[in-house]
């Protein structure tokens, strides 16, 4: 896991406090509406257990970090970051809300004021706090299929109606070994009746250890032409620490061991042809290729060697800045598989309508593009990481139809 200094730590209990200290002075303004002195004295002093109660765990956390086991870190962290967004960002929008309608309160009459401002003041601190509680207990795992048929006027007649399942990102830590939810996934999967599945990468959130017992329930996904799968950034162990290069080896030998477990041919700058009835595409899988601070594993080059003579190339490369730098306008690689961003696990999607503050990282962040002839399919991710919830973002399983252009 990346580190994150005592400062960094410090700073954000510090943010925490001032917005918790606001947000006390404006609930006053409310609770005075209340006639019972206990039940007053009551939400006072539970605002500041709660308060008190979560800086000093955040602090606790971050000194005793190291000590912790990894496999209790994960969770110990993801609980903290969901309890500190679910308290802060609501805090947050309501000091903003009732601010503003306190300084505009003046323009209404009073007694109108009195009701309107805390009323709208609870509100807008309330439906944020149901909003991202129903994103951890409910949507994280709210898994959404995305229908989509992409024409090509040089998809080989053989291909024609080609069904491909991409997943992405399953950090599987995450599950925390909660085998039925992920089969639900995998009953949705089969159900398509696939003829491709691909899984382009992030599969663990950092150790091989949280693999463990996965295969039995991986191993009941189903593909007629195949199951291929390339690496993900975190499937290198980049992001933590170990005593040995050896021992940070040893991890990574045992995620790619734990793909051919689940019968998915994994592609590590590699191609594969599949032909029927002396038709071919050529599926190639680039290890991971991003832009720094993110490594740069994959080797495109390497990867597309024995395939020049097919004509209809697909990609599974990870990040999906790879697409921009290395293969538009610079292959004829006509589809690109890629995951990565997981749409930031926050946003929303309304017909063509889209929106994500990943967006200003990344500029192919979800869904389909496509530029001249070429396109990029950006996967949303099937698990999560950091904030343990989605909002408006709900789990993919991408189902891709391949059609010839008439």
């Amino acid at each position: 896991m990346r580190r994150v200094s005592l400062f960094t730590v410090l700073l954000l209990c510090l943010a925490i406090l001032i917005v918790d200290v606001t947000a006390f002075y404006w609930l006053q303004s409310i609770t005075t509406l209340i006639n019972s002195n206990f039940l007053e004295t009551a939400i006072n002093i539970l605002f500041w257990v709660f308060t008190v109660g979560l800086i000093t765990a955040i602090v606790v956390l971050k000194i005793t970090l190291d000590d912790i086991n990894p496999k209790r870190r994960q969770l110990l962290i993801a609980s903290l970051y969901g309890l500190t967004v679910s308290s802060f960002i609501p805090k947050l929008i309501f000091v903003i809300i009732i601010s503003m309608l306190f300084f505009t309160s003046t323009m209404v009459p009073e007694k109108i004021s009195l009701f309107i401002v805390p009323t709208i003041g609870l509100l807008s601190g309330f439906l944020p706090f149901f909003v991202i509680v129903y994103g951890i207990f409910k949507a994280k795992y709210n898994f959404k299929i995305y229908y989509l048929k992409i024409r090509f006027d040089h998809l080989p007649t053989q291909f024609d109606g080609l069904k491909i399942i991409q997943i992405s990102d399953l950090h599987i830590g995450g599950f925390n070994y909660n085998y039925k939810i992920l089969e639900k996934a995998i009953r949705l999967i089969n159900n398509l009746k696939p003829d491709l599945i691909l899984c382009t990468g992030d599969l663990v959130n950092n150790y091989a250890w949280e693999l463990r017992g996965w295969d039995h329930v991986l191993n009941k996904l189903v593909a007629k032409k195949g199951k291929y799968a390339v690496l993900g950034n975190h499937d290198y162990g980049d992001y933590s620490e170990w005593n040995s290069t050896l021992e940070k080896a040893e991890n990574l030998n045992i995620i790619k061991q734990f793909y051919k477990k689940i019968d998915f041919k994994l592609l590590l700058n590699q191609s594969e042809i599949i032909e029927t009835n002396h038709n071919k595409i050529a599926l190639i899988g680039v290890e991971n290729w991003g832009s720094p601070p993110f490594k740069q594993y994959g080797d495109l080059l390497m990867a597309l060697k024995k395939t020049e003579d097919v004509p209809f190339k697909i990609l599974l490369s990870h990040d999906p800045t790879h697409w921009s730098e290395e293969v538009i306008d610079k292959t004829n690689i006509a589809l690109t598989f890629s995951g990565h961003t997981h749409g930031m696990q926050m946003g929303f999607h309304y017909k063509k309508m889209s929106w994500s503050p990943i967006k200003y990282k990344y500029k192919h962040w979800a869904g389909l593009y496509k530029h001249n002839n070429q396109y990029l399919y950006v996967n949303r991710g099937l698990g999560w990481l950091g904030f343990p919830g989605r909002i408006g973002m709900r789990p993919e399983i991408s189902h891709i139809e391949l059609v010839k252009q008439a």
